[in-house]
């Protein structure tokens, strides 16, 4: 049964006075939000553990019907736009724009930001490191393809810490100036985007000739560029790289694993405080002897501490040595973490502690 046109005005009154209630509470919070920052006297503008805070504490505040998620990127964008009113962060991504990376940097830091492309990691990493930027977001790992090596051989080295990690589902999307899929003659895409959807290419784009390039964003540049020529090239990339490019959606959600996901890691120079639920990353090598990595995770055991990710690299420092990744939950100030940390110190050859920082909620 359809609403009459009086009940319909009534409830667009009602939404119309929460607009107007919202904005003065918004603008409200943005002015407390403003002498926090002159009480703070110059010191950092964005505070990962306290952000992590108020995230999490809308989600448990939630009483639907709108999902968690919704709300979270809600409050992700107020903050970001309460953070500007003090400083614009600039945040380097791997570019160029378009990319996967910058679609992180902006879901992590929200909106009101100054996103910086970098032509490769590498250049990421110099941006923070040099203070160029204050923050850097790189992709670490994918849940289908695994470790970006480029990355871990980076954070051996680098001085900039880890202040957050962002999960980021990756949705695939087949794009091109033709209107029709059957038209294509060749696609353009990184090589993991490639090997991500294989299956999805060999039942509908048997044939077509597969190129890779240096980043999905490119993909879709390239595809732009040639049917300026008269080539009706395809890519594959995200539907962001669509927009940007003015290409038309032809397949979305084409990747082979529907919960395809990457994990990102922003950079900073400055450790983060305890947010309550964090992760610490660590880098350990040590002698190659039997029973060496069993005593290095023991400690782990013993104090309750659990790991959520280990990953082996060759050092790059002589033959057959490998360093390991891992990833454990707590913040390195917290007394178990603490406790096992300087167990694992005493039996490491090498430690570095990337940094604590909070671990992202499930969105």
């Amino acid at each position: 049964m359809s609403e009459s046109p009086e009940t319909l005005r009534d409830i667009r009154r009602k939404i119309d006075a929460l607009d107007a209630r919202l904005v003065k509470l918004i603008s409200a919070r943005a002015k407390i939000a403003q002498q926090v920052g002159k009480i703070k006297g110059g010191a950092l503008v964005y505070r990962p553990e306290r952000e992590a805070q108020v995230l999490r504490r809308v989600s448990e505040l939630n009483n639907g019907p709108m999902p968690s998620a919704g709300l979270r990127r809600i409050y992700s964008e107020i903050m970001s736009a309460c953070r500007a009113l003090e400083d614009l962060l600039a945040v380097a991504y791997l570019g160029p724009q378009g990319t996967y990376s910058q679609e992180a940097a902006i879901r992590h830091f929200g909106g009101s930001i100054e996103t910086r492309s970098c032509a490769n990691i590498d250049e990421v990493f110099k941006q923070v490191e040099t203070g160029v930027t204050g923050y850097g977001v790189v992709p670490v790992e994918n849940s289908t393809d695994g470790a970006i090596g480029r990355t871990l051989d980076l954070l051996l080295t680098t001085p900039a810490k880890v202040c957050g990690e962002i999960m980021l589902p990756v949705r695939q999307c087949l794009m091109s100036k033709a209107k029709n899929i059957n038209k294509i003659n060749k696609i353009y895409s990184h090589t993991q985007s490639l090997a991500q959807c294989q299956h999805w290419l060999a039942r509908n784009l048997p044939g077509v000739e597969q190129i890779a390039v240096v980043s999905n964003a490119e993909a879709a540049r390239l595809a732009a560029r040639d049917a300026k020529v008269g080539t009706k090239a395809g890519a594959i990339a995200s539907k962001t790289a669509a927009e940007i490019y003015k290409l038309n959606l032809l397949a979305r959600n084409i990747q082979d694993e529907s919960r395809n996901t990457t994990r990102f890691l922003v950079l900073a120079r400055e450790d983060v405080a305890p947010s309550g639920r964090d992760k610490t990353s660590l880098i350990l090598s040590t002698r190659n002897v039997p029973g060496a990595i069993h005593d290095l995770l023991a400690p782990l055991a013993k104090n309750r501490v659990s790991m959520t990710r280990l990953e082996s690299r060759p050092a790059r420092t002589g033959l057959w040595e490998y360093v390991f990744y891992m990833d454990i939950e707590g913040h390195a100030l917290d007394d178990k973490v603490a406790r096992a940390l300087v167990e694992i110190e005493r039996k490491a050859s090498f430690v570095k502690n990337l940094g604590s920082y909070p671990a992202e909620s499930a969105r």
